[in-house]
């Protein structure tokens, strides 16, 4: 994410210094040194990916940030929240193993994921991008830098498996494979605090408790209204698994957890959510459509348990 500052830094020889601005703004090279050091500290998700919530972090972060000693997020996507918190102890969890595995590879091994990830970014092409399409690699950091490679190439970084479980997205039109946001040694560290878990998103929630606080961004189906990814959504999380939800953030709450849940602005979602929580309508910009047409503003709906 870019920060914007109230004030204009640049480089001297003496170092930071700054511009000729009146007094009342100007800040102290302590204050400068803070600065720079916050921004070194960040990270931005390495991956792009449907539904993520880069929008909720840099418009709604109050709403993200309950006093809590342990983060729990059951759907991880892209992070965009975890990034933001960099808690001190986390559970991270998603159904996609193939996912969870490049996190884990980064977190062991985020020199080599990368080494990998620059050697795509010299050979990408077309014919390279659907010969990594269909390779079946050995080691976790290669596995890993495929995964990276292919979501950052693709066609809007979408993630979609055949029935064969074999990646089918077709190439996109970007070409960077490294980007100047990458700091893969911070993203390791900071996974050094979490535990990482491939599965059903259960697993996560059953283990909240007072003290923890839980972002639960599950893909967004609705009852009665099947169209765009909402439709392809019923196939891997159908209304059933939203009504299993509901059950276990209900229950983690109960045990005293925090819990934010995002969600489709519908009726079905609301009624399933009543007395569960505060329910709260956003509004969010959405790219993810083949035709710009088709692209537009649209309503969410986060459900707010504390």
């Amino acid at each position: 994410m870019t920060e914007v500052l109230p004030y204009d830094l640049m480089e001297n020889g003496d170092g930071i210094g700054l511009t000729t601005l009146p007094h009342s703004q100007r800040i102290s090279v302590s204050e400068n040194r803070d600065l720079k050091e916050k921004t070194a500290n960040s990270v931005i998700p390495f991956l792009k990916w449907a539904g993520g919530k880069r929008w909720l972090v840099d418009k709604h972060s109050s709403l993200i940030s309950p006093d809590h000693t342990r983060f729990i997020e059951p759907f991880l996507g892209s992070g965009a929240v975890f990034f933001k918190l960099q808690p001190e102890s986390a559970i991270l969890c998603d159904k996609n193993e193939s996912l969870i595995e490049t996190y884990d590879a980064i977190k062991n091994s985020w020199q080599k994921v990368e080494s990998l990830l620059k050697s795509h970014h010299r050979k990408h092409s077309k014919e390279y991008y659907y010969a990594v399409r269909v390779k079946k690699l050995k080691s976790a950091e290669s596995r890993a830098a495929q995964f990276i490679y292919l979501n950052r190439t693709c066609w809007n970084g979408l993630y979609r498996v055949n029935l064969n479980g074999q990646f089918n997205v077709p190439i996109g039109t970007k070409t960077n494979v490294v980007l100047d946001t990458d700091n893969f040694e911070n993203v390791a560290k900071l996974l050094q605090k979490c535990e990482l878990i491939p599965g059903d998103f259960e697993i996560a929630l059953n283990r909240a408790t007072a003290g923890d606080f839980v972002f639960v961004d599950p893909p967004y189906t609705v009852k009665h209204n099947h169209n765009g990814f909402v439709k392809y959504n019923e196939h891997i999380f159908s209304w059933e698994d939203q009504i299993r939800l509901r059950d276990a953030v209900s229950a983690a709450v109960a045990r005293g957890a925090k819990v934010l849940v995002t969600n489709a602005y519908h009726d079905s979602i609301r009624e399933i959510y009543d007395g569960v929580g505060e329910l709260i309508e956003l509004s969010r910009s959405s790219v993810i459509a083949g035709k710009s047409e088709a692209r537009g503003r649209y309503e969410e709906m986060v459900i707010k348990c504390y």
